[in-house]
């Protein structure tokens, strides 16, 4: 379909309307004019009526009606536009011509009718005059020409067509120039939104000085502008941490196999290397398959397997996955409360194996990490805490973004890659929930909520065994908490 501009469209509008009112106006005009001018010459019948009828009604002997006659005749003007006739069964007390042969009558409401014949019109009006003396009975017709009327409406049809289209045009060209002026703030932002520059994200349409119905489509494009700056800039530091990420390992690799291309090497050192590129191949594979899974949490993917689990069960899964962490720690773990809510059991066991071990790695060795699990309306909450140093606001607030580290100078930073956290809070969204960390009474606790755990029934579901059913990511480097 062609595009119409704003300005057409509002001129064709406004013209129609204009059409539209001066052809009511015009037709009102119109009608009532005609009524007028029928209602005027039938009055004027009327009133020849009121002075001839009581005339005819006495004159009831023949030499008084040759006197009558003589008078109708002046009456009569020579153009004939106006007759008189009497009509009676006694000739003698007749007057005027008959209608030429062929005449068509029409009568109307008001009790008037027309007679035509030829190119002449007449309107006329009837009275009886009763029997006087030796007169019979007669009626009394009075007819005028209606031609001058009809020349008049045809006149004022015309001139109210004219004018109406006269009307219309100035209406229509108004309306244009109405328009354009103002659609110009339209244009201003037009120019502004052309001079946008992608190599310049701060730009900004113009919000000032603009009418109401453009400033909230402007806020609102800002808004998106934004929006698209915000995770430009996102995108821009992601693809800088990935880039980081990999290059660690890759350098890895490519520096020990040229250390080991260098000279001759033995069995036992060649099967050294090896391993040792291994350790970094998974550490690769670990990367991007977790960048992967947060692609698709990105896109919107929730989840589809959702069944009735009870979380604590969930809980000592996991705890049972890690359960040489939290020997090498010597950390012991206690599961406060329980619920039931329909999720994943994978997805929420890998969620819940990275938050614990992120507490136990960044945790305090010979402590307690409590898990707390609670129900809230229609969401299920599950909360980490373990005891550790504070962090500053700033730092908590980017605990579960992409490859964030608090001290990223940790020994065990070459270890993990910064995405566990992350991860917690892509499968907290898929289950409609979120995630939240904060630090209270030198604990630090981080966790998630799941949707739909109101209507959900206990389900005891057995323990995981050590053998974990999925990879573990490895969990985030902003630390939960600082060893001493």
């Amino acid at each position: 379909m062609a595009a119409r501009s704003i300005a057409v469209h509002l001129t064709m509008a406004f013209a129609a309307t204009a059409a539209a009112v001066c052809t009511v106006t015009g037709f009102s005009i119109y009608m009532f004019q005609v009524n007028e001018l029928h209602r005027h010459q039938r009055a004027e019948l009327l009133a020849r009526q009121a002075i001839v009828l009581p005339l005819v009604e006495r004159a009831g002997t023949p030499r008084y009606w040759e006197l009558l006659s003589d008078k109708l005749e002046s009456f009569s003007p020579a153009d004939g536009a106006v007759r008189f006739r009497v009509i009676g069964p006694d000739p003698r007390f007749g007057f005027g011509e008959p209608w030429p042969d062929g005449a068509r009558v029409q009568h109307n409401s008001d009790r008037s009718y027309f007679v035509r014949f030829g190119d002449k019109t007449f309107l006329a009006v009837e009275s009886l005059a009763p029997a006087r003396d030796e007169r019979p009975a007669s009626r009394l017709v009075i007819a005028s020409d209606y031609g001058p009327i009809l020349a008049s409406r045809r006149m004022l049809g015309a001139w109210i067509l004219l004018v109406s289209i006269l009307g219309v045009a100035a209406t229509a060209g108004l309306a244009w120039l109405i328009a354009r002026r103002g659609l110009q703030p339209l244009r201003r932002l037009t120019r502004s939104a052309s001079s946008l520059n992608p190599n310049d994200l701060g730009l900004r349409l113009p919000a000032r000085d603009l009418p109401t119905e453009l400033e909230g489509m402007t806020l609102a494009f800002n808004s998106a502008l934004e929006r698209i700056q915000a995770a430009y800039a996102r995108l821009s530091g992601f693809n800088a941490d990935v880039a980081h990420e990999l290059r660690t390992p890759l350098g890895n690799l490519i520096g020990q196999t040229e250390v080991a291309l260098s000279r001759p090497r033995g069995a036992a050192e060649l099967e050294e290397v090896l391993h040792s590129n291994l350790e970094e191949l998974e550490r690769l594979a670990a990367i991007v398959n977790d960048m992967l899974f947060l692609a698709r949490a990105d896109a919107g993917t929730m989840t589809r397997q959702r069944m009735a689990c009870s979380l604590a069960e969930l809980a000592r899964g996991s705890a049972d996955f890690l359960e040489y962490l939290f020997d090498e720690q010597d950390v012991r773990l206690h599961i406060l409360g329980d619920a039931t809510a329909r999720v994943e059991p994978a997805l929420l066991r890998r969620a819940l194996t990275n938050l614990l071990e992120n507490a136990v790695r960044h945790g305090r060795a010979r402590s307690e990490v409590r898990v707390r699990i609670e129900r809230r309306g229609d969401l299920a909450f599950i909360s980490v805490a373990n005891p550790g140093q504070a962090i500053s606001p700033e730092q908590l607030d980017r605990l579960f973004d992409r490859f964030y580290r608090v001290d990223p100078a940790r020994a065990d930073s070459l270890r993990t890659h910064g995405l566990g956290l992350a991860i917690v809070k892509a499968i907290a969204t898929m289950h409609g929930g979120s995630v939240f960390a904060r630090y209270e009474q030198d604990h630090f606790v981080i966790g998630l909520s799941v949707a739909d755990a109101a209507g959900a029934e206990p389900v005891h579901q057995p323990a995981e065994p050590a053998r974990p059913l999925f990879r573990p990511s490895l969990p985030l480097q902003g630390r939960a908490a600082v060893p001493e």
